[in-house]
């Protein structure tokens, strides 16, 4: 099957927020800690409030637009999108980590993707085989080097059309999806096509959210991966490409210089770039 139709915010937004709450995430915080977190973030929101005056039609446009962002299931879009990279990057360095940085995870992340070997080639349409291929090869290692076995690199990206399989209609389930498990010496070579740069859903809140301030919606070209393996810190992460359009620009502002590939083209004429993850030890 072949998509022949955009997914719209709504259709994608619920989608996305369906997988969340499917997940009932929780956490540990403890009473205080959740009273200093809330007590900043009321003030950081009532200095907002008096600095720029904010009048009442602008509040009751905010509550509105608040409401629709829930109707419309956008809220882990939203998130994901302006909030998340910040998150990451605090989680990193506090936890004073030395291995492969990572980057957002993002809305579209499904687990249990289907199983694949060291050097495959990923699940793809025959539409999809016209697209200009990549390979992406590297090793996952621990800090000192040492390849890893057992470790594995989950990959998803968008497709030529910038859609994302379970979030876009009439692609197959597991399209441009794998869970690849490295060789004996940690490595891994993927063959997959290299994605298109896509505008997150825009014809809902989080669209709306981003006229009102006259930004635009677009990510730049990428590869998400989640690489893990038993006691190591697992790494989430995107990966972009060198001189791709939106990578200065992204709406996300998730692009970092060591998230960058440059891929050269090897002596079968096709796109080839090695990237390696280090792994810290479990916290």
């Amino acid at each position: 099957m072949t998509t022949t139709e955009n997914p719209t915010a709504h259709g994608s937004g619920n989608a996305a927020t369906d997988k969340f709450k499917s997940e009932r995430a929780t956490s540990d915080t403890s009473v205080e800690r959740a009273a200093a977190i809330y007590k900043d973030m009321l003030e950081a929101l009532a200095g907002i409030v008096h600095k720029h005056e904010v009048t009442y039609d602008e509040y009751r446009v905010l509550k509105q637009w608040m409401i629709d962002v829930g109707e419309y299931g956008e809220w882990p879009l939203w998130l994901d999108v302006f909030l998340e990279h910040e998150i990451e990057e605090v989680h990193y360095n506090r936890k004073h980590f030395t291995g492969t940085k990572g980057s957002i995870e993002g809305p579209y992340y499904v687990p249990n993707a289907p199983k694949l070997p060291s050097k495959c080639t990923m699940p793809m349409r025959e539409k999809d085989k016209v697209a200009p291929p990549l390979i992406f090869k590297g090793k996952v290692t621990d800090l000192e080097g040492n390849g890893i076995p057992g470790a594995t690199v989950e990959l998803w990206h968008a497709d030529e059309d910038g859609f994302y399989s379970q979030f876009a209609p009439g692609i197959p389930e597991w399209n441009l999806r794998g869970t690849i498990e490295v060789d004996e010496d940690g490595n891994y070579e993927i063959t997959t096509l290299k994605p298109a740069p896509y505008q997150i859903p825009n014809d809902g809140p989080t669209g709306w959210f981003i006229k009102s301030y006259g930004g635009h919606p677009w990510r730049p070209a990428h590869l998400h991966l989640l690489v893990s393996a038993p006691g190591k810190r697992a790494v989430t992460t995107q990966l972009y490409f060198k001189g791709g359009e939106w990578v200065d620009d992204d709406v996300a502002t998730a692009t970092k210089p060591e998230l960058i590939l440059d891929p050269e083209t090897n002596s079968d004429g096709i796109a080839e770039v090695t990237y390696n993850f280090a792994l810290d030890p479990e916290a």
